[in-house]
């Protein structure tokens, strides 16, 4: 076996040499060769692309949080190279949605030890960008761009752009195109889900499953305060769900338009204004290393 480590040594603030160390020791033991690529914030994509050219590695291993994922993803496409997740983000929303393991070091086990991967989707947006986990346009979007410009990390710099939002908030008018019908919604948010879970526990939806070819688009109209109340229950019960507000709908392709420029955002990258969207699914685009504790393996 061949393992290449991805590394984004800056995501949610969290050293990652600890777990490289304790990682290699262990690889080390067993004879198994590795490779660690690293993550400069420069033409990081094209550098990993040659790595993986070049080393040809049996699995790979995303060492950070989604974001990393996405990215490592992104490099896979187009491979039958197996990806696995270390969990070492700030929030690690997407590793909670596939039931990778908490502890970074059992994560590394599972990826080693699993013959089990299924094909992973990723949704395809302006047929230039990637989204692996929820994007969404918005009161989320403008506090992910908020929290990105913030030298602070952590769920405490995250909620004062929450809070902060919630003062500010501006309703949008937009019409979404699902298989030549037009829904026209009006609200604070409407967000792309591949899975079901902001990384904060908070619940959109409770059908999406990103190894199942559709993506969920879920319109959130204005918020009072009950609403905020059911939105808080909901991470606990997912049976507070059936009070929120809000339209869910299923799709394998969307086109959504809106009456004014809206703040897009991507698994926490912010791409900016945009007037219309396209989506589309990309079916099994990534093949995923998993285990049968994956809940989500039982809905397919």
């Amino acid at each position: 076996m061949r393992l290449l480590f991805v590394v984004n040594p800056i995501s949610g603030d969290i050293d990652k040499e600890p777990f490289l160390k304790e990682a290699t020791a262990l690889l080390d033991v067993y004879d198994i060769h590795y490779h660690i690529f690293r993550t400069t914030g420069k033409d990081d994509l094209e550098n990993l692309k040659k790595e993986i050219d070049h080393y040809q590695p049996s699995r790979v291993a995303s060492v950070g949080g989604d974001g990393t994922t996405l990215f490592t993803s992104t490099a896979l496409l187009d491979s039958e190279i197996p990806l696995g997740i270390i969990p070492l983000g700030s929030a690690n929303g997407m590793a909670v949605e596939l039931f990778v393991d908490p502890d970074p070091m059992s994560a590394l086990k599972d990826i080693l030890m699993s013959k089990i991967s299924v094909g992973l989707d990723l949704l395809k947006v302006n047929n230039e960008h990637y989204c692996l986990h929820i994007g969404d346009i918005g009161v989320n979007a403008q506090i992910v761009n908020g929290y990105s410009k913030d030298p602070n990390r952590g769920m405490t710099t995250y909620f004062k752009y929450f809070l902060e939002q919630l003062r500010e908030t501006n309703i949008f008018d937009y019409t979404i195109e699902i298989d030549g019908e037009e829904y026209d919604e009006t609200g604070i948010m409407m967000a792309i889900c591949n899975a079901r879970k902001f990384g904060t526990g908070v619940p959109l939806n409770s059908i999406s499953n990103p190894f199942d070819g559709k993506f969920e688009l879920v319109a959130i109209p204005e918020m009072n305060f009950e609403d905020l109340i059911i939105v808080g229950l909901s991470k606990f019960d997912e049976s507070f769900l059936e009070d929120a507000n809000g339209n869910v709908y299923s799709a394998e392709k969307a086109k959504i338009k809106f009456k004014n420029p809206q703040l897009l955002q991507l698994d926490g990258e912010v791409i900016g204004d945009i007037t219309e969207l396209d989506i589309e699914i990309v079916p099994g685009a990534v093949q995923f290393i998993t285990t049968r504790k994956n809940l989500l393996l039982e809905d397919l």
